[in-house]
């Protein structure tokens, strides 16, 4: 006995240490940004988020639910309370109270900036607890530490990153893991836990639809597979009744869960069971000939019924189809032709093959094994992890920002099968009966030919055959993989590093001896607003730097397809360009003036943008109705204020003219004047 403990409580205690040493990993490699930088909050929609909560807990809840915000979604405003998921920032300002009611005064942008890597070491433990529960805890001991360092949600969980997904992805984990032990143990309890988990997760994530669409899945397809029992009733009964009462209290959400068409097969799934269950009671108090006959009618009866209903509501307009956001996934051309603002988003672009090795590694190899696995037992908790791989791999592929959604199962079916694998080539029973079966089969030689005549094999020549008892052979395939989990480990921290911790408020580049050269550009642009503008000016940008300019959203958007056409500042070679073949569209545009005017007096000659590789034109850039207000240092961001009214009531088109030379031809005056004598 070690520290006085039997077998099994060293066993639970050596977990416990796991787990406690995979959270910090997990935790530490999402920190690089910090380190390099300092505790800044990246992105975009961040920002915003961070912005909320900050009132949160200046305010309380109450003024926080009922803020009506002019500043944002401007001119027309914003009712925050009802247009937001308010679970992130309510869960920040839940861990900002609690730590100042112990005496510990931490800034509220800290709690932002650390929240999503601290959820993502609650994410390692659920994703330990749902492979626990699909195979064993060997198995949830290497999902925890695959998804702890897997890229593809470390993309969305990087220390600054303060975004719905920090939390979500740990609550669609562990929503999962107690739909599989409610399921397993028909437990109403759990099923009530599973609805209070996703109301929190409703409070946080659009992405709740995938949840409340995969439970119902993985209920009908039990029916269909004849597995039908009270545990499944209970399970999704006591789920579906509390969660979709629970998620209607959410003012963005209201009655969607009743009226619209993303939750219509929750709701259909339900009352199928209802039907079931009826059925079921109905068979145990009529014979056998009588309830075939009442079973078929009472089936076609209410399929009919539900589906009249189903049709004349949605026609009615009481069940509202899909949206375009959703819609999408199922016709991947759709938001392309009627919702182009949504397609033009690069999250919402299909995704490219080498972004699954990039965000996953050798995972995305070992997934498919897993799942071929969860086909040979087939028990009810494999059936949803199929379903979630196969649902998952289709929207992953569909739409760049669903590899989110991906990463949690592959790193389950990762490891199932590298659980099965070590289980396999560690066995130490085998390697013990390794002696004993050379020797017995030295000197059984004449009994082992005879059984083979005779067409049987005795059950110690089977183990000899099936087993891997040889050690060179297991020592090479043990050595080889833990050379590639090596790599991947190796992997998932370069990316990490290189790709998803650099904050895009702050750039970092190096100098020739290598030393690194940090860009602040963006933020040194930012202070110069505050410090010459009006608190309520108005600023024109792109949205995402509108997020950070005034720390809210703020929408000027306006579509003129007949007079702005993309074509138009295509070359005919179907390329953007900026240098002497750029079209006379692009050229003219207001985007190319402000993001090259005066570059020639920079470089002392023909302009160059060192981005894109390419020679401006030597023509010089002139502005009418704009100066140029402020530059930051490395010409990234570039401020422009609109003109003055000329004093002697020109337009300013004629007024800049006139101060650049251009005078009115003397021709032109003297026909002007022939014109008014006549």
């Amino acid at each position: 006995m070690v520290l006085g403990l039997d077998v099994q409580n060293q066993a639970a205690l050596l977990k416990v240490v796991i787990l406690g040493l995979i959270s910090f990993v997990a935790i530490a490699s999402r920190l690089f940004s910090i380190i390099r930088f300092e505790s800044v909050i990246h992105e975009f929609d961040p920002w915003f988020n961070y912005r909320a909560t900050r009132y949160l807990v200046s305010t309380s809840f109450y003024e926080f639910w009922n803020w009506f915000d002019e500043r944002s979604w401007y001119p027309l405003g914003r009712v925050v309370g009802g247009t937001v998921f308010p679970g992130l920032m309510v869960t920040s300002a839940t861990i900002y109270n609690i730590l100042h009611a112990l005496n510990f005064p931490v800034d509220i942008r800290n709690i932002c900036v650390l929240l999503a890597p601290a959820f993502s070491a609650f994410t390692a433990i659920s994703a330990y607890l749902l492979t626990a529960e699909i195979k064993d805890s060997s198995a949830g001991l290497l999902a925890a530490a695959f998804i702890g360092i897997a890229p593809g949600y470390i993309s969305r969980s990087v220390a600054g990153s303060y975004d719905n997904e920090g939390i979500a992805i740990f609550l669609l984990m562990f929503t999962f893991y107690l739909w599989i032990k409610g399921l397993k143990e028909g437990s109403a309890f759990y099923g009530a836990l599973t609805a209070l988990f996703y109301f929190y997760m409703v409070a946080a994530w659009g992405g709740y639809v995938f949840i409340i669409n995969l439970i119902p899945l993985h209920a009908f397809v039990l029916i269909l597979m004849g597995r039908f029992s009270s545990r499944l009733y209970v399970a999704y009964s006591s789920f579906y009744v509390l969660g979709t009462l629970m998620s209607m209290q959410i003012p963005f959400v209201g009655f969607q869960p009743t009226r619209t068409s993303e939750h219509m097969a929750a709701l259909g799934i339900f009352g199928i069971l209802q039907i079931i269950a009826f059925v079921e009671l109905v068979r145990s108090h009529l014979a056998s000939k009588q309830f075939q006959i009442l079973f078929k009618s009472f089936i076609v009866f209410s399929f009919f019924t539900m589906f009249f209903a189903l049709v004349l509501l949605t026609l009615g307009g009481y069940i509202a189809p899909w949206t375009g956001r959703f819609y999408s996934l199922w016709d991947t051309g759709y938001a392309k032709k009627y919702i182009p603002i949504i397609a033009s988003v690069s999250e919402h672009q299909p995704t490219a093959w080498p972004s699954f090795f990039f965000d996953l590694e050798m995972l995305i190899f070992l997934f498919p094994v897993g799942i071929y696995l969860c086909f040979r037992e087939l028990r009810d908790e494999h059936v949803f992890v199929i379903l979630y791989g196969i649902t998952a791999s289709y929207f992953a592929g569909v739409m760049v920002r669903l590899m989110l959604t991906l990463t949690p199962i592959v790193c389950v079916t990762a490891a199932v099968a590298v659980s099965h694998l070590l289980d396999l080539y560690l066995d130490i029973n085998n390697l013990e009966t390794e002696r004993s079966v050379d020797k017995s089969e030295s000197d059984n030689k004449g009994k082992h030919k005879k059984l083979k005549e005779g067409g049987s094999r005795s059950s110690l020549n089977q183990s000899k055959i099936f087993g891997i008892r040889s050690f060179d052979t297991r020592a090479t395939v043990l050595i080889f993989f833990y050379f590639f989990l090596i790599i991947f480990v190796w992997h998932c921290t370069w990316v990490t590093s290189n790709a998803y911790s650099s904050p895009s408020i702050v750039l970092a580049s190096s100098h020739p001896d290598g030393s690194q050269f940090i860009i602040d550009d963006f933020r040194e642009a930012y202070y110069w607003l505050r410090k010459n503008t009006d608190y309520n000016s108005k600023v024109m940008s792109w949205w995402d730097y509108g997020y950070q300019i005034a720390e809210d959203m703020m929408i000027a958007e306006g579509v003129y397809p007949d007079e702005v056409k993309e074509g138009n500042f295509f070359t005919p070679r179907g390329e953007y360009r900026v240098d002497d073949e750029a079209t006379p569209t692009m050229r003219n545009s207001i985007m190319y003036k402000m993001s090259y005017h005066n570059y020639n007096e920079l470089f002392g000659g023909q302009g160059q943008d060192r981005v894109r590789g390419a020679r401006l034109s030597s023509e010089k850039i002139k502005l009418s109705t704009l100066e140029e207000a402020y530059t930051t240092e490395n010409w990234i961001v570039r401020i422009y204020k609109v003109k003055e009214l000329d004093n002697l009531g020109r337009s300013l088109e004629q007024a800049a003219a006139f101060n650049s030379g251009k005078k009115r031809r003397r021709s032109k005056i003297k026909s002007t004047r022939n014109s008014k004598n006549g």
